[in-house]
């Protein structure tokens, strides 16, 4: 079960003008399950990415890149699941293009204004015929209230469909920002098996509106770990219709602007975590802070030897509190001339190693209380400079392994 994510439901997805969405049933992998997504955009609105940087990105990634450096405006999305057509070869991008040439016929517009995604199993070739066939039902279901139903449509091994709504004002107007995500197992997106898009009815330039998705990636998506595997299929895509009545944001000294990047950034960092609270076979929510580096590069890398450890999210998962397995990756995160003995560690808000060594105050049964429980920091301090960074993941069950050993089955 996820860690702490109440229930969502349709009522908590925000509209957002300009934007419809609809879901079918295509029977891509299994029978009776919504595995097929059109999100459809009002004319002239902005989009823009970042994407996986697996060199076997897969072929949607490929085909949707090169339509977003097209000059013609973006009119739709088409996202399936089941199959992540990666690791198929020339066939797989020409399986992208009919894909998007189907949906444009059906539209109205060219096929370099669609862009492709896709999810599931690699190396299994896209099974173009029933996307195509899906695609007329799903146009048919084209409605503005439609998110909940779309972030049901893109999940895999997710056991919650997970989206997330925030309204604010801007210059007299009230912007909506609504975004979905989906990913549980294959996560360290490191873009820049997830998938976001977040759409907001705010007018601002394409400039502007590239530097906040890349901007939020980094605050969220590039925060968040699950098992250290970065799919070839990650895409976070942020879309802004421009149809709330207010002035348009053209520089980011523009009032507002600050605001904007705010609330879609804060909505980023909720689907991020979501991923991570429902990581596969996920119980426990482990927030990794480090402190007082010289550079946040350095705080980083110590972080994520912290959240890949296999040793440390298996004791996580034990709620066993062996420290010696998170100084142990501290000290192999490659840090250059770290001295060991004016670092401080804790578990939650107890001090437990200082010195070099265990710290004279900790008690083991205050390391239990902290493990015990369904979401754990852990904070290290370096003492070496002012830089600071934090990631989420999640520990590490029994669990994990079935699901994936299972995925293909």
């Amino acid at each position: 079960m996820p860690v702490n994510i109440s229930p969502l439901s349709s009522e908590q997805l925000l509209p957002v003008r300009g934007i419809a969405l609809g879901t079918a049933e295509a029977g891509i992998k299994r029978i009776g399950r919504k595995d097929l997504l059109v999100i459809k955009l009002v004319e002239n609105t902005q989009v823009a990415g970042v994407f996986t940087q697996n060199r076997f990105c897969a072929a949607p990634v490929t085909v949707a890149k090169l339509h977003l450096a097209e000059p013609l405006p973006i009119c739709a999305l088409v996202i399936n699941t089941g199959n992540a057509n990666a690791g198929t070869g020339q066939s797989g991008i020409a399986h992208a293009h009919a894909t998007c040439s189907a949906l444009a016929e059906l539209i109205g517009c060219q096929a370099q204004q669609i862009l492709p995604f896709s999810t599931g199993v690699i190396m299994e070739p896209l099974p173009v015929e029933k996307i195509i066939a899906g695609l007329p039902k799903a146009v048919a279901d084209l409605s503005p209230d439609n998110w909940f139903a779309a972030a049901q449509a893109i999940m895999t091994t997710d056991t919650v469909p997970k989206g997330v709504s925030r309204q604010i004002q801007l210059n007299g107007a009230t912007i909506t920002i609504t975004g979905i995500a989906k990913g549980s197992g294959m996560i360290r997106p490191n873009m820049a098996t997830m998938l976001g898009y977040i759409a907001t009815d705010a007018a601002i330039t394409h400039p502007l509106l590239n530097d906040l998705v890349h901007h939020a990636a980094d605050q969220s998506f590039n925060r968040i770990t699950v098992d250290g595997d970065t799919s070839t299929n990650d895409a976070l895509i942020l879309m802004a219709t421009g149809q709330a009545k207010h002035n348009p944001i053209t520089t980011s000294a523009d009032p507002g602007f600050a605001a904007l990047q705010a609330a879609i950034t804060e909505v980023a960092v909720l689907l991020a975590q979501m991923i991570v609270r429902d990581g596969e076979g996920a119980t426990k929510f482990i927030t990794v802070q480090v402190e007082n580096g010289k550079t946040e590069e350095e705080c980083k890398k110590v972080a994520y030897a912290i959240a890949h450890s296999p040793l440390i999210k298996t004791a996580c998962f034990a709620s066993d509190p062996n420290l010696g397995r998170i100084l142990a990756a501290i000290g192999y995160a490659g840090i250059e001339a770290l001295d060991v003995t004016r670092l401080e560690l804790y578990l939650g808000d107890v001090l437990v190693a200082e010195h070099g060594g265990r710290a004279a105050s900790y008690r083991e049964e205050e390391g239990q209380r902290i493990m015990q429980a369904p979401e754990i920091t852990i904070r290290v301090k370096l003492n070496r400079g002012n830089a600071t960074t934090t990631l989420w993941t999640c520990d590490l069950s029994y669990d994990y392994v079935k699901i994936n050993a299972d995925y293909r089955s």
